[in-house]
Order: C-alpha cells, then sequence, then structure tokens
C-alpha cells in the first residue's frame, strides 16, 4: 500500500505517527496506519471546493486533533474516518471488520450529527439532541466534531459567500460557546476570531489592523509589568511563567458593539497570566499577595475560580491591577495543570490518565449535563430552548442552608433554585430568604448567596412564574403543574355537571353550552367544565338559557364524528403488513437473536417494539422468539420469566421496514383538534392503520396504530403532537 499512495501522502501519513509518537501517552500505530490507507481508500478521486483532494481534509482534522486536543490512537483513526461512512461505501460493519467496534461507534456517532447544524430552527432541534446523545455515549465523537469544524472554519474562503456566512454563524453561536462549555477555551477563540473574519470582514481587519498597530507599544507596556512580577516570584522561591495576553477580536468587537465604544475607548487590551509551577492551589494565592503588593488591585474584579471551580472544570485566579500610568491590567494566576484545563478542557484529562472511561469523574460531569439537558426536555422545542441556555448564559453559584452548592445559569431566581432542589419544592414555594433576609420570587440570586426557600402544601405553580424562570427545568415543571391542574379542574367541572343534569332528560351538546357562554369568554368544554369547578359561572344559569333558546339547527360535529369523518378523509392504509406482526416466520433482515440463526420469531402485540427500542427475546415451547420492548410491564412476568427462555436481541442495522406503533392521546375535545391531529401525522409521511376515540364532557382520550420506520422517526412524531394546542399528554402504548 505504501507503493500505492504516493510520497506527499506518505508524508502526512509519517507526520501523523511522528505528531502521534509525541504528542500521545496511549495509541497503536498500526491501527493509525490501517485508518490512513482506508481513508485513501475511500476518498481516493474525491475533490473539496477548493480543488484539493479530499483526502487531505480528514488528514487535517487527525492533525488538529493531535495539535490542538491530544486524546488517544481511537481518536485519530475516528478523525481520519469521520466522513468514510456517510461519503463513500464503506460502513459501519466495515469499519468494525477493519479497525474494531471502538472506532466504529465513534465514527458511527459522528456520522449521525453530521450535518445537524444547518440551521437554528426548531426543525433541527432532534439532530442537537442526537449530538449529544452521541457525546453521552463517547465524548470523543464532540471533541473530534470540533477538529472538523476548526479546520471546515480555517478553509471556509473556496465556499460562496451566502454558505460561508452560515457557517460562520453556526459557529458563532453553536460551536464556541459549545467549546467554550467543554472548556475548549483556546479553539473557543479561534472559533469566535474566525467566525467575525466573515460575518463581519471589515470590522475584522479594522480591528486586526489596530492590534497590529499598537502591538509594539503594548508588548513594551507588559514588558514594563512582567519582567518585576517574574523577578518578585522568583525571589520568593516560585518557578512561573508569566505571559503576556492580547484581548481577542472577537471580545473587542463585542464590547465596541454592545457598549457602544470605539476602539480607543477601550481601556482592558492589557493582560498578563501567571502559571505558577506548583500542584498547591495555595501558592497561587500567595502570588496574589504579592503581586497586589506592587500593583494595587480593582477589588469588584476578583473571582475565585480555583475554590468554586466553573462547570467546565475551569480554575484560576481572576483580577485586575492597576499597572504603569494608570493603565488597568487584567490579572490571571493558575497551576500548570490548571492552565492545561483552561486551554484543553475535557481533552487534558488524556494528559493525565492512561485510559479514560464515561465513568470518569472529570469526564462525567459533562456526561451528566448532556443527560440531564436531554431528560429535562419533553418536546424538541424545549429542547432547543434548554440547549442554548445551557450555551449562553453565564454560570453563578448559590448554596442550600447546608452549604450545598447548585450551579445556576445567571438571573437564575429563587423559583428556578427551589425546582432544581426538587420539583415538590418548586412546586409549593411560596417565598425565600437570601443571606437571611426575604426577597421576592422574581429576585435574581448572585454568585455566593445562600438561598433558603419557604413552602405552603396548599401553593401551586402560577402562569406569571413562567415569565420570571430562566432554567428549563422550571418552565417544564410549571408547565406540567399547570396542564394537570387544569385536567383536574375539567374532571371535577364534569363531575358537578353531571350532577347537575341528574335525573332530568335533558340532553345538552356541548355546543349548545359553548353558545349560550360565549359572551363569558369561555371558547372549549374545557374552559365551561374548569369555569364551572371554580365557580365563575352559574350552571344552573347555563342549563335555563340552552333550555329556552334551544332550536331545531344541526349541532356542529362531536369529536366523535369528526374521527369518522377523519377516517374517510385520510383512507387509512390498509398495506400488505397488515397481519406482518402476527406472524412467526423467519425474518433474518430485521433483529439479530444472539446464538441462534434461522429461528421464528414474532414481535409481542402488547408493546409493539420498533427499531431503536431496547429489546429482549423469549423462546416459547414451540420454538418462536417472542420480541418485547425492555420496559414493557410483561417482562417482568414472573411466569414468563421461569417458562421460556431469555436470549439478546439486537436489531439490524440495515433494516428498512415500517413497524406498527400504538401511542396514547390526551387532551381537550374541541372543535377541530382532530383534523390538526391528523394533519400533523400527514405531514410527517405516516401510515395510520387504526384510530380509536372515547370523548366526553370536554375531554377525549385516543389511541392511535400508526407505522413508523424507528424510535427515533416515532419520538419526533410525539413530540410534533404535543405541541398541537389542547393535548395534554402523548405516550407509547405499553401493557
Amino acid at each position: 500500500m505504501l507503493a500505492q499512495i504516493g510520497k506527499d501522502h506518505y508524508n502526512k501519513l509519517h507526520e501523523i505517527l511522528q505528531l502521534s509518537r509525541r504528542n500521545l501517552k496511549n495509541y497503536d500505530e498500526s491501527l493509525i496506519q490501517r485508518a490512513f490507507f482506508m481513508c485513501y481508500r475511500a476518498h481516493e478521486g474525491e475533490k473539496r471546493a477548493s480543488g484539493e483532494p479530499f483526502f487531505y481534509h480528514p488528514v487535517e482534522v487527525a492533525t488538529i486533533l493531535l495539535n490542538e486536543l491530544p486524546l488517544d490512537g481511537v481518536s485519530v483513526a475516528a478523525a481520519l474516518l469521520h466522513d468514510v461512512i456517510e461519503d463513500s461505501g464503506y460502513t459501519y460493519e466495515d469499519i468494525v471488520a477493519e479497525l474494531g467496534v471502538e472506532v466504529a461507534e465513534i465514527v458511527e456517532g459522528l456520522t449521525k450529527i453530521s450535518g445537524i447544524m444547518i440551521n437554528r430552527e426548531t426543525t433541527q432541534a432532534e439532530g442537537f439532541r442526537k449530538m449529544l446523545l452521541s457525546m453521552v455515549k463517547d465524548i470523543r465523537v464532540i471533541l473530534i466534531k470540533f477538529c472538523d469544524r476548526l479546520h471546515n472554519m480555517r478553509t471556509l474562503e473556496s465556499l460562496p459567500e451566502h454558505r460561508r456566512l452560515k457557517i460562520a454563524l453556526e459557529t458563532r453561536d453553536i460551536y464556541a460557546p459549545l467549546a467554550h462549555r467543554f472548556g475548549l477555551g483556546k479553539m473557543k477563540v479561534e472559533f469566535e476570531n474566525l467566525a467575525l473574519k466573515f460575518i463581519d470582514p471589515e470590522m475584522h481587519d479594522f480591528l486586526q489592523q489596530k492590534i497590529r498597530m499598537s502591538r509594539v507599544d503594548r508588548v513594551n507596556y507588559l514588558n514594563k509589568i512582567i519582567v518585576p512580577i517574574k523577578a518578585d516570584l522568583e525571589k520568593q522561591g516560585y518557578k512561573v511563567e508569566v505571559q503576556g495576553r492580547a484581548k481577542h477580536l472577537f471580545s473587542i468587537y463585542n464590547k465596541m458593539r454592545s457598549k457602544n465604544k470605539t476602539f480607543e475607548d477601550i481601556h482592558d487590551l492589557y493582560g498578563i497570566r501567571v502559571i505558577v509551577d506548583t500542584e498547591s492551589m495555595a501558592d497561587c494565592f500567595a502570588a496574589y499577595g504579592f503581586i497586589t503588593q506592587k500593583y494595587p488591585p480593582i477589588p469588584q474584579h476578583f473571582k475565585d475560580y480555583i475554590s468554586i471551580p466553573k462547570h467546565n472544570g475551569y480554575q484560576s485566579l481572576h483580577s485586575a491591577i492597576i499597572g504603569p500610568k494608570g493603565h488597568m491590567v487584567e490579572l490571571q494566576i493558575r497551576t500548570t495543570r490548571m492552565h492545561e484545563f483552561a486551554e484543553l478542557g475535557v481533552a487534558a484529562h488524556w494528559r493525565y490518565k492512561e485510559k479514560i472511561s464515561r465513568d470518569d469523574a472529570n469526564i462525567d460531569s459533562f456526561v451528566r449535563w448532556a443527560r440531564e439537558l436531554i431528560k429535562d426536555a419533553d418536546s424538541a422545542a424545549s429542547f432547543m430552548e434548554g440547549f442554548k441556555l445551557n450555551l449562553y448564559h453565564d454560570e453563578i453559584y448559590v448554596f442550600t442552608p447546608k452549604g450545598d452548592m447548585k450551579t445556576m445559569p445567571a438571573g437564575a431566581t429563587p423559583i428556578d433554585f427551589a425546582y432544581s432542589i426538587h420539583t415538590e419544592i418548586g412546586n409549593g414555594c411560596i417565598g425565600a430568604k437570601v443571606n437571611g433576609k426575604i426577597v421576592r420570587l422574581n429576585a435574581q440570586l448572585k454568585s455566593g448567596d445562600r438561598v433558603e426557600i419557604i413552602t405552603s402544601k396548599n401553593q401551586t405553580p402560577k402562569s406569571d412564574w413562567l415569565k420570571i424562570v430562566v432554567t428549563q427545568r422550571a418552565k417544564l415543571k410549571i408547565r406540567a403543574s399547570i396542564n394537570e391542574d387544569r385536567r383536574l379542574q375539567i374532571e371535577k367541572g364534569r363531575g358537578i355537571w353531571e350532577k347537575m343534569l341528574s335525573g332530568t332528560k335533558k340532553l345538552f351538546t356541548d355546543n349548545d353550552i359553548i353558545r349560550q357562554v360565549k359572551g363569558t369568554g369561555i371558547k372549549t368544554p374545557g374552559d365551561f367544565f374548569s369555569a364551572l369547578a371554580n365557580q365563575q359561572i352559574n350552571g344552573e344559569e347555563v342549563i335555563e338559557k340552552v333550555t329556552s333558546a334551544r332550536k331545531e339547527e344541526p349541532a356542529l360535529k362531536t369529536i366523535a364524528e369528526q374521527a369518522r369523518q377523519v377516517e374517510d378523509y385520510l383512507q387509512i392504509a390498509r398495506h400488505d403488513q397488515e397481519q406482518e406482526h402476527e406472524r412467526t416466520t423467519s425474518k433474518k433482515d430485521e433483529v439479530i437473536i444472539a446464538g441462534m440463526s434461522n429461528i421464528a420469531y414474532s414481535y409481542a402485540k402488547c408493546c409493539q417494539p420498533v427499531p431503536g427500542d431496547d429489546v429482549i427475546g423469549f423462546v416459547t415451547s414451540e420454538g418462536v422468539a417472542k420480541i418485547h420492548r425492555k420496559n414493557c410491564a410483561n417482562v417482568s412476568n414472573e411466569n414468563l420469566l421461569k417458562s421460556e427462555r431469555i436470549v439478546s436481541v439486537s436489531w439490524n442495522r440495515k433494516v428498512e421496514t415500517d413497524f406498527l406503533a400504538g401511542i396514547k392521546i390526551v387532551g381537550e375535545d374541541r372543535l377541530g383538534i382532530m383534523n390538526q391531529i391528523t394533519t400533523v401525522i400527514s405531514k410527517f409521511d405516516t401510515n395510520i392503520r387504526t384510530i380509536s376515540l372515547n370523548a366526553r364532557d370536554g375531554m377525549f382520550v385516543g389511541t392511535m396504530m400508526i407505522y413508523v420506520r424507528n424510535a427515533e422517526k416515532l419520538n419526533t412524531l410525539m413530540d410534533k403532537l404535543k405541541k398541537v394546542p389542547g393535548i395534554f399528554t402523548v405516550e407509547r402504548l405499553i401493557s
């Protein structure tokens, strides 16, 4: 193979191997070589927009990884192959056979998130969720993706202007803050500066020229501070490195724009960083003491991120001092190890360990963040809202009365804090004490605050709270409580109405009622029952009005009639898969049953599994494997477990069959709601097999059996249905 790839390509392989030897603690040279050759074969003959061979791109991504985020040999191999599944004939199975499961799974994760950041609309939210799910599985997926984006940004000139602008905006708004979230300070700065170059090229060039012109003056000025500080600290026995820092372009640009200042008005362009070669955090505080004896500090700029690290693990002392000529100079003090973590973030952990696992405490903090973000979202839209909030907000650190620390976004209120402790604490919150003083519920918390929540069993969340809170968790819990309260009020009102009509022969349709109470602001039967429960309307008066005003006119369609029309309108599919889930024939191309081949199997009717669900099999006495979802109630049935043999089951990755799945929808019975539901489903290009609806007194419960390709598609559809006004819940049918 070496003879076939040519001298230039061989030199690139040699460069990657040299970097691996120099920067990696843990790597297999043979693995990297095999990945390099597969990369070459996969992309041979392909060209980039610039005209250069496409093969150069994955090689450069691997090179950036080795220089910027040195992880391990598996990551280098995955970086070389990150576009292979998407752009060539190679499959996941091919990579497993050649390089092993670990490399293949990272490449597959990169393939899944490729292209998800096409825009920042809610329709892309599932892609963002998929990105975080891939990260939960292996954090190296997102780190390699950063390197891929960095090389794309460095070579963006070859693309048309509209594409340059779109990619630059994505980089500024998503990749840069996400890199910051992962502690990748150096990469974040480069993302922002490169994005500015294409978003506002004139301002970028202007600022670059201004900084270049003032460079000599800046270096001379900083040297007047650096030299004496370094000498003083070395006299005290410290081994230190003192660096001058220029404020980066994007930071200057933001400050000029947000505060309406000119370049000459920006006075905090100077900065120094003191790196103490020590393992002791106390040495950083001691160094700060010696420096501020010579140069007066500015107290309001002091921030201790050593005692209380940022959420991404960043540690450093931040302050500002008054230098010669009265200029303000930003000051950072950190240990060598803290500096590596500040530059490399989560990737720095590979420097200090032979083997990194997902359970490592430092890695786990990022995985936990992703898990919480996914778990706290009940729809694609809410996930997107929470994702952006977690990226863009600064952090504050507040404490419980017992001294436990909670990390909250800047602007968080006592209600946010209450929900971060427990849902019941949030729901019952009536007040709060901050540092021993009663505050209003809309008060904004600050770092260092000690917060005590006051609760009452009689309190329930108010809709006004949604305007106060900033955390996604609080918003979701408040909405859920308000929805549940409305459901209970409707149930209560329905009971009152039934008692009022009991013993009479009066039969009133929902529309009879709505017509008579139209002037009161009531628009739906649900509104009517809720108002009745809260004594906002007199039921007896409504009965009298309906009775006296009743005329012979056709009633508007009930939900049951809507359903019948819907069934006709949709011409519900009766395709050839009608009996598919009842058959017990062998389907080799859908699931793989461990240790068995050519075994007949069928899907359990009780839980209707689809690809993407976690599944398990039970071999019956007839020799047929019944496939259940692992969360199916029948899976825990002791008699089943005793009488049938359990087998491990996995989905075939290449399966492209439509599967039957059931969903249950609960909502308000109002005019037109079924049309809205079926419109959502029809736009999703999904066939409905059956619809069953049961409507009574302003509420309906519907079950639908639909054909879907996999669990991901089903979850996306359910998210869309949850957004239909008047829908309370949408969930999978489980026996």
